[in-house]
């Protein structure tokens, strides 16, 4: 079993590869930042779980399908698995901004459904990475940690400066897993 304050909770489009405002709708188009990869492998090692929480809108209005999503999450998996990690989940939204579901970031119904996969009580201590101010706010009323990256929407997001609270920010995934991992060393 997993301990909530051991989760990191990944964004995917932006944070872990580069983003598209065309959407990623092929596994040619999804390009990983290597140094994302490696950072997932990193927390893998030192004994944090890692889950992914992305809207994926493209497939309601039609632009790749679920098995093309699948694909590039299984490219995804196998390069976090080649560098010595693994991710725990994978938990995507596939409406569009108009369907009124539970699960598309802002709301919480995607960290939900980690939580639930992951047999968790709580997801209070746990950290909620993204590029964009959605993704934090996603982790909000479930306790998680915000962080900001500068990758993909992160940049812009951090100029408007709008609802970032508390939030950590860094320039890419891989500060932040260096500095998280230093925080826990010097905590020990």
């Amino acid at each position: 079993m997993y301990r909530p304050n051991k989760l990191v909770i990944l964004d995917r489009d932006g944070v872990i590869n580069h983003d598209s405002d065309a959407f990623i709708k092929s596994l040619d188009e999804w390009v990983p930042y290597p140094s994302s990869i490696k950072a997932i492998a990193r927390l893998s090692q030192a004994g944090w779980a890692v889950a992914v929480a992305t809207n994926q809108s493209g497939i309601a209005r039609g632009y790749y399908s679920e098995a093309v999503l699948e694909a590039i999450h299984e490219r995804l998996r196998h390069l976090v698995h080649q560098a010595g990690g693994e991710i725990a989940h994978i938990a995507y939204c596939p409406h569009g901004p108009d369907d009124q579901c539970a699960c598309r970031k802002p709301l919480p119904g995607l960290l939900e459904q980690i939580r639930q996969t992951l047999g968790l009580n709580t997801l209070t201590g746990s950290w909620m990475v993204g590029d964009s101010l959605r993704d934090l706010q996603a982790g909000k009323p479930l306790g998680c940690h915000p962080v900001l990256v500068r990758t993909g929407k992160g940049s812009s997001t951090e100029e408007k400066g709008e609802g970032l609270g508390n939030a950590e920010v860094f320039d890419d995934l891989a500060a932040f897993v260096d500095w998280l991992l230093a925080s826990e060393e010097r905590a020990t």
